[in-house]
């Protein structure tokens, strides 16, 4: 895993621009603590900061080959082919010879072999960049399901590009402005594809191959959410999701480097938690496993309207059964509010990204995890794939004409519109971008001959979760594991298991009337009994109220400075109110304002962007 950064200028000896790219390579070295490196030629520089995975010696970059009839063809590489190994078979007999046991050379021998087709063939997470000066262009290529973050900017005479939007931004280039558009996305909490934040700033999207030439960008989709019929009866698709999973896991397994896994208690973890030991069993290891928990949650945990039962009980049960060496990293709510661990959270995020103590926690856990192991395999988008969050059984999410998840965001989560001036949230008027933003979404949904209306709109909401909502979350994930340089790996995102499932039909995917009966089904016979019975929990946050209390403290001190650039967004007002109230609140929901707030003020303390507002 790795940290990728690159120039494309065509009017330009880029030999010239050194010390600009060595910038721009640099804000990647939280991605790569290991090695660093740069690749300059004329028109075309290519900088990469590597986490050492696989072949810690030979997996240097950038990496550069030539082709059959000469021409140099170099690569910057950030993420894991998890099936390099048949790929290298295949490659050899063709004739190829590797210098390395790297996945890196077969991925760039792969692109000698097959051109631009090599995505295609490909099963892992990557985003990567190859300047082929044969044909004096650049070809960049994401990860079918976007776990791999990728970034560019287009200029008058090529393109920039990083694994993170900071890395662009290195660049003198590249005004850090942001307008309403990139305001909306902030708020509004959805994905639109392609979106960056940053004016003028686009992502590579999922499955998409991007080239840039003299002539300029070509955009190719190599891999897309298909609509097929599903003719597996309840038996066959359970044995086949077992036996993907049995498979997915053991490749993602393969590392030269400490590996563990995330175990959250939930059934999402547990299953990849318990598939993963017994595989490691049969080769005389132990899998070590990590948790997040808060100081008193266990014993004094309150149910609410998302989360019935606290985390810790189920994650021990897994880890007992399981035979895990385990450890549960605990944090206080000083921890979670401390400013300083805000900034490094929106230092990799680039953004303000609004989710609070569930972002800082994330961000210790993975600085806790880095300690002990440098890959972690997650049961991130699990819900998305098999059906697991509240709002597929919402009767009134179902029928919304919105992204469903939206349907009890502001109930459940917390309204941060409310923050908002009066003219802001005029000119944002989020209610419109959403709409219109749903209505493009809904739009590219394929539907079967004969598929009811039901299936059909259990089909859109799985395929809105699986192309919008679920690239939230990975990219908030990558972001706070690598700027600890830690690799998280996700499973349940293998392009195979997600288009087999998606196109079960929803009677099947809930055949018992709960979430996830596919899997669960497909792992209940390596699953405590606790955690097969146990009904969806999200990802947790705290209950303890002197974090809201710490939150007002900081507040207070933002209050203080009253020309800082973040009331021409943040209404004062409100602001003021919220640090008045003397009742502790221990909700999410109810902090979710102060939180966005205080995000808001740090990004522009440390960003300094130029806001876009009639």
């Amino acid at each position: 895993m790795c940290g990728i950064a690159g120039w494309i200028s065509f009017r330009r000896d880029l030999r010239n621009e050194q010390a600009t790219v060595d910038a721009m390579t640099e804000t990647m070295a939280c991605r790569g603590p290991d090695d660093r490196g740069t690749w300059v030629d004329g028109p075309a520089a290519l900088g990469h900061r590597r986490l050492a995975i696989i072949d810690l010696p030979g997996g240097r970059q950038p990496m550069s080959a030539e082709g059959p009839e000469g021409g140099a063809v170099a690569m910057v590489y950030s993420g894991e082919a998890y099936n390099f190994a048949e790929l290298r078979e295949e490659l050899t007999r063709r004739g190829h010879r590797f210098t390395t046991t790297s996945d890196t050379e077969v991925v760039l021998r792969g692109y000698l072999e097959w051109g631009e087709a090599v995505a295609e063939r490909l099963n892992g997470m990557y985003a990567f960049a190859i300047w082929d000066s044969r044909e004096q262009k650049l070809v960049m290529i994401r990860d079918r399901m976007g776990i791999k973050p990728f970034y560019f900017y287009p200029t008058d005479d090529g393109v920039l590009f990083g694994s993170e939007p900071k890395a662009i931004l290195a660049n003198p280039l590249v005004p850090r402005r942001v307008t309403l558009d990139g305001l909306r996305e902030l708020f509004a909490f959805v994905k639109t594809p392609g979106h960056a934040i940053w004016d003028g700033m686009r992502e590579v999207e999922p499955g998409t191959v991007v080239t840039v030439g003299r002539g300029g960008i070509r955009t190719h989709v190599y891999w897309s959410l298909r609509t097929e019929p599903h003719t597996d009866d309840k038996e066959t698709s359970i044995a086949r999701v077992r036996e993907l999973l049995e498979d997915i896991v053991r490749r993602q397994l393969v590392s030269d480097v400490p590996r563990c896994t995330l175990l959250s208690g939930g059934l999402d973890s547990s299953a990849m938690t318990a598939l993963a030991a017994r595989q490691l069993g049969e080769q005389g290891e132990k899998v070590r496993s990590f948790a997040v928990d808060f100081v008193g949650q266990t014993e004094h945990f309150v149910p609410d309207s998302l989360r019935g039962t606290p985390d810790t009980p189920f994650v021990h049960d897994v880890a007992e059964l399981c035979g895990t060496e385990h450890q549960d990293i605990v944090l206080d709510s000083d921890q979670l509010a401390d400013p300083e661990v805000r900034a490094r959270v929106i230092r990799a995020r680039d953004i303000p990204a609004g989710l609070g103590d569930m972002d800082s926690s994330l961000y210790l856990l993975f600085k806790a995890i880095r300690q002990h192991s440098t890959v972690a395999l997650s049961g991130e988008s699990a819900d998305e794939v098999f059906g697991g969050y509240r709002q597929f059984f919402d009767e009134e999410a179902r029928r919304a004409d919105t992204f469903p998840w939206l349907v009890r965001f502001s109930t459940e989560f917390g309204d941060d519109g409310n923050i908002l001036t009066d003219q802001v949230a005029k000119a944002l008027d989020l209610q419109g971008y959403v709409h219109d933003g749903y209505r493009r979404a809904v739009a590219g949904v394929d539907r079967l001959d004969g598929e009811s209306d039901f299936e059909y709109r259990m089909r859109v909401i799985s395929h809105l979760h699986l192309t919008r909502f679920v690239r939230i979350l990975l990219d908030r994930k990558d972001r706070a594991s690598m700027a600890n340089g830690l690799e998280v790996r996700v499973p349940f995102c293998d392009h195979r298991l997600v288009q087999y499932v998606y196109n079960a039909p929803w009677s099947l995917k809930s055949f018992d009337g709960r979430e996830k009966s596919l899997l669960r089904e497909a792992t209940a016979d390596v699953l405590p009994r606790s955690v097969y019975d146990r009904v969806k929990s999200p990802y947790p946050s705290t209950q303890d109220p002197r974090y809201f209390v710490a939150l007002q403290d900081n507040a207070k001190d933002l209050l203080a400075r009253p020309t800082h650039p973040v009331f021409d967004l943040v209404s004062r007002t409100w602001l003021e109110d919220a640090v008045r109230t003397d009742t502790p609140v221990s909700t999410q929901a109810a902090r979710h304002g102060l939180e966005r707030a205080l995000d808001l003020a740090l990004w522009m303390d440390l960003y300094s962007p130029t806001i876009g507002i009639p």
